[in-house]
């Protein structure tokens, strides 16, 4: 397993990590995503280890705290030899304390947090979403004193734009705050649109992508092809609409050249498409989930091997899509890429 340093901290975590949220599944998205037991989750965890993959990353939110606590059994008794991250924000209930990233739901979101992992810190806590309602110094001020008090140790955000995350590492950095080492996203061939701006400023500001869905929810599995019906057993009959849009003629064509490029090199589609992900800029790990054994020891046979410089070149041909405005111009016209060069 090769490990990266996670942006500009000194944390070192694996290129692949595991994501939590089929633990203790329940409700319409994560009951169709996995309902792993703690005993199944063990065994998961056993093999991730195995591997050298010791970053786990789950929230709150999924399955309303299951996840968290079902990781915590899994992981009891060899805490010092795991990476927790998790994240909260987004809603635990009705309440008006039970949303957002304020003072009080921030402090209160991690002791809950610790209860139900069943641990003294957390590694990496994440803000799952940019709350308005409350203003970033008050964020960055209480993230402050929970890393002071041990109880985290790194911050993170995911799914920022642009805008939210620099106005929040501008404030960290001109009032002595902890800075953002991470930034978890929605990131796969079949959905670009972290390289037109996130991706500049991760490179720009040292800023680690974690990536998430990176068979964008389910669709780059080689289960989904042209002109076949979606598989019965596919749960994007129950998931698809909280998940990524994705233009179903653009996915076939992807599909397509990853099935030529697994003929030619004995690997799964699955595996090329992670492997791809690795090879980009700024990307520290990519989070791969598993319902069972079976579906974790493939996604890990993703490192070890590269592709081919061929192999990425028509992968980046295929997937590419048009960049919107401001950003068309910088890749369509000499004058302007000149001044803003690609990430390479």
């Amino acid at each position: 397993m090769e490990y990266r340093n996670l942006g500009a901290s000194g944390l070192r975590v694996p290129v692949l990590s595991f994501g939590a949220g089929t633990f203790g599944g329940s409700g319409p998205l994560f009951g169709a995503w996995g309902t792993t037991d703690a005993q199944e989750a063990r065994r998961l965890v056993d093999i991730c280890l195995e591997a050298g993959v010791n970053l786990f990353d789950t929230a709150d939110v999924y399955s309303a705290g299951a996840s968290e606590e079902v990781l915590g059994q899994a992981i009891r008794g060899r805490r010092d030899a795991v990476l927790i991250s998790t994240k909260t924000a987004l809603p635990m209930g009705e309440g008006p304390q039970d949303w957002g990233t304020s003072r009080a739901r921030l402090i209160r979101a991690t002791e809950d947090a610790l209860r139900r992992l069943d641990t003294d810190y957390i590694d990496l806590l994440q803000l799952h979403a940019f709350d308005a309602s409350t203003p970033v110094e008050e964020v960055l001020s209480t993230l402050d004193g929970l890393v002071a008090s041990g109880k985290i140790r790194y911050v993170g955000v995911s799914n920022f734009s642009g805008w939210e995350l620099m106005k929040s590492l501008a404030a960290a950095e001109r009032d002595g705050h902890p800075r953002y080492v991470a930034h978890q996203v929605y990131y796969s061939l079949a959905g670009r649109d972290y390289e037109w701006e996130l991706m500049p400023l991760g490179a720009d500001q040292g800023v680690g992508a974690l990536v998430w869905s990176p068979l964008a929810w389910g669709r780059l599995t080689g289960k989904i092809r042209r002109g076949q019906p979606l598989p019965q057993a596919s749960r994007l009959h129950e998931t698809a609409q909280y998940g990524p849009p994705v233009d179903d003629e653009k996915l076939f064509d992807i599909v397509e050249v990853l099935d030529a490029i697994a003929t030619e090199t004995g690997k799964t589609v699955p595996q090329i498409a992670i492997n791809w992900l690795l090879g980009r800029p700024t990307v520290s790990s990519v989070i791969i989930g598993a319902r069972n054994e079976e579906q974790l020891r493939q996604n890990l046979g993703a490192v070890g091997w590269s592709l081919s410089k061929d192999e990425i070149e028509r992968l980046d041909a295929v997937s590419a899509v048009t960049a919107p405005y401001p950003y068309f111009p910088y890749r369509r016209q000499e004058g302007f890429a000149r001044l803003n060069p690609p990430i390479v």
